[in-house]
């Protein structure tokens, strides 16, 4: 192409097509071809500072993102803010930040203080046809949903599929800002484009199944799960019908339990969020149809409802391999998760002398689950996990025993393999 400066959209994909096989070839520095690929990009530059509008970005939107990235909670802020309605009235867009402010924050959140100064605080909104061209309605697994028949029943009102998403959607959270529910956090498992959209209905539609058993439930009270109280749900394992009985049992702390099958898209065995009253929601796929995932992951989402469940606008959702693995990552509240639910299965100091651990067999892993009154396939799961020999004592694992049980989401025919 002839280089001169690019004045229509024409050029402008002209020179991005010239520069991306130049970038394809890598010319080496002082080469015409190195020469050309620099010149493009001034060009090109030029032309997109001059075309294109970039927003602000929005002060609050730094804060909360490197709050989610960094795992802290509102209380948290007030050391940086001083005072914990400071703090609330900075989040809500009510209050503006002060220098003194900026500068505390961008010490204490490691930002630029620069993306920190915005024109004018941000105001809460109601859903808007600008925030909601901002989701992109063509990722959502619409057939698959409607297949399924996540509209009958729900109050979907609207006639395009934009229009049946976004109503179903807001089901969810109906006095709450939509926005809300489309920017919710997920912690835990990293959650790309194609998968996001498939999570967020996912969540969505466990929340609505959650909200109609909720009302029946007693007030959930965090002071009610103590570690005995995690040891006494991993007994049930013990029990044929334990899975089962695992879902009555939370029911009596306040805690809804949801078992619905994942989307195609959502690759995940588990998720702990709040409703939007605030009831702690675990919703399970039992992706993987073994007794160990299902008591593994069910004792990993109580531990988040116990200990890190706090914020309506985020959820954890957690995948097995993920978690099981949760010792090697720097996500503290995985870790934390993954401790505690791997020692109220079973005790670290019962594991660690075990005959079941050092000289694993048969007889020595049915003598331990004997001994704790666990299922054989917890510990037989662990052994397999720490040893890494997965084909051995696969007839412990008790597969293709847990989605039986929940006939009505996983009928014969619709079982996941």
């Amino acid at each position: 192409m002839k280089y001169r400066v690019l004045r229509t959209e024409d050029d402008h994909q002209q020179a991005l097509q010239e520069a991306e096989a130049l970038v394809v070839i890598d010319p080496a520095p002082g080469t015409n071809d190195a020469e050309r690929l620099e010149l493009l990009t001034l060009l090109i530059e030029d032309y997109e500072k001059r075309a294109f509008i970039f927003e602000e970005i929005d002060p609050l939107d730094v804060i909360e993102f490197r709050m989610a990235e960094q795992g802290l909670r509102q209380k948290d802020l007030v050391s940086m803010l001083g005072s914990r309605s400071r703090v609330s009235e900075v989040l809500a867009g009510k209050r503006p930040l002060t220098v003194q402010m900026i500068r505390a924050l961008s010490i204490g959140l490691g930002v630029p203080a620069d993306a920190l100064i915005g024109s004018e605080p941000r105001k809460p909104s109601k859903m808007s046809s600008e925030a909601a061209t901002e989701i992109d309605w063509k990722q959502f697994p619409y057939g698959e949903m409607e297949r399924r028949g996540w509209f009958n029943g729900a109050r979907v009102s609207g006639t395009t599929t934009e229009e049946r998403l976004q109503s179903f959607l807001t089901q969810v959270l109906p006095r709450e800002p939509a926005e809300v529910l489309f920017r919710r956090r997920f912690q835990g498992v990293e959650i790309d484009d194609k998968s996001y959209y498939s999570t967020l209905a996912w969540t969505a539609r466990v929340l609505m199944r959650a909200r109609e058993v909720s009302e029946s439930l007693p007030p959930f009270e965090s002071a009610k799960i103590t570690p005995d109280t995690l040891r006494d749900l991993a007994r049930l394992s013990w029990l044929a019908n334990g899975p089962t009985l695992a879902v009555e049992f939370l029911a009596k702390l306040g805690i809804v339990v949801v078992v619905e099958k994942r989307l195609k898209n959502a690759v995940i065995d588990g998720a702990a969020m709040l409703s939007e009253a605030r009831r702690p929601v675990i919703g399970l796929t039992l992706r993987v149809d073994r007794i160990d995932y299902f008591w593994f992951t069910l004792l990993h989402e109580v531990v988040h409802v116990w200990r890190h469940l706090n914020d309506s606008s985020e959820a954890f959702i957690d995948r097995v391999e993920r978690i099981a693995s949760a010792e090697r990552t720097p996500d503290a509240k995985e870790n934390e998760a993954n401790r505690i639910a791997k020692d109220a299965l079973i005790k670290r100091a019962v594991w660690e002398r075990s005959p079941a651990r050092l000289a694993p067999s048969r007889e020595s892993i049915q003598e331990l689950a004997d001994q704790l009154h666990i299922h054989p396939a917890i510990v037989a799961g662990r052994v397999q996990f720490e040893s890494g020999q997965y084909n051995q004592f696969r007839e412990f694992l008790g597969q293709g025993e847990v989605q039986k049980q929940f006939q009505e989401v996983f009928p014969e025919e619709g079982r996941e393999e």
